[in-house]
């Protein structure tokens, strides 16, 4: 697996365009290797740019998106009307905005019991890329985000995901947010064809600069290509 290599950014305009350049060079080389792509999403509010520059006019006609499946690297216990759902966000900001297929949208049931929503969850990737019970999926594209304390999908320290992190799904409580989360694991994503994190803010230097030196449970991350896009705010210790 190769390394991560961190490319920093003026701003997060800047920054949420080298993504969205990324995600479209991820399509075609998708759609030309095997005829269809998969990208999973992060939640939070970095990706938030990037789902919009995708669904402008300037991007969205670069994708055919019904060769097009979205996935979530993880999900708040919440309906997909909360305010709180990663599935809302980037519904909002980039689904409702393309001419996606129903079919082709993979949301968690955050509404569902937790370990339930993670089964299902499990089920409908193996069942989507035919894999079998202990295969794991080589997604073409995966965003992830970075948290002020390390974690990345809903991977945070101290937790039994951090702490076990095998399997594709899992339900993992968060005790320091008193809420449960079901995530994708890092071995789930650790065949991904390209990974990229977006980092923003000067709030996060502290957990970027841990890890890229293979700290808490984002410094696990692994895969083919390993990005780390970051604007100078976030990258201020460099």
């Amino acid at each position: 697996m190769a390394g991560r290599r961190l490319i920093v950014f003026d701003d997060s305009a800047a920054l949420a365009r080298a993504a969205a350049d990324s995600f479209v060079e991820s399509f075609h080389a998708a759609l030309g290797e095997k005829g269809f792509f998969i990208a999973v999403l992060s939640g939070g509010g970095t990706p938030i740019e990037l789902y919009k520059l995708i669904a402008s006019p300037e991007y969205s006609g670069k994708i055919d998106w019904a060769s097009t499946h979205l996935l979530w690297g993880d999900e708040r216990c919440v309906s997909p009307e909360d305010g709180l759902s990663n599935f809302k966000s980037a519904f909002e900001t980039l689904i409702s905005r393309v001419d996606i297929p129903q079919q082709n949208v993979h949301r968690i049931r955050g509404e569902l019991p937790p370990h339930e929503a993670a089964s299902e969850y499990g089920e409908e990737i193996r069942a989507l890329l035919g894999l079998g019970p202990d295969g794991l999926p080589g997604f073409d594209l995966v965003l992830l985000g970075l948290g002020a304390d390390g974690h990345t999908l809903s991977v945070f320290p101290d937790t039994g995901a951090s702490a076990s992190p095998k399997g594709l799904v899992m339900a993992n409580y968060v005790p320091k947010l008193r809420s449960w989360r079901v995530t994708m694991t890092l071995e789930a994503i650790s065949r991904a064809k390209k990974t990229l994190f977006l980092v923003a803010g000067k709030e996060k230097a502290d957990a970027l600069k841990g890890m890229l030196k293979g700290d808490y449970p984002a410094g696990a991350v692994q895969g083919e290509e390993v990005l780390v896009l970051a604007d100078k705010e976030a990258a201020g210790f460099i």
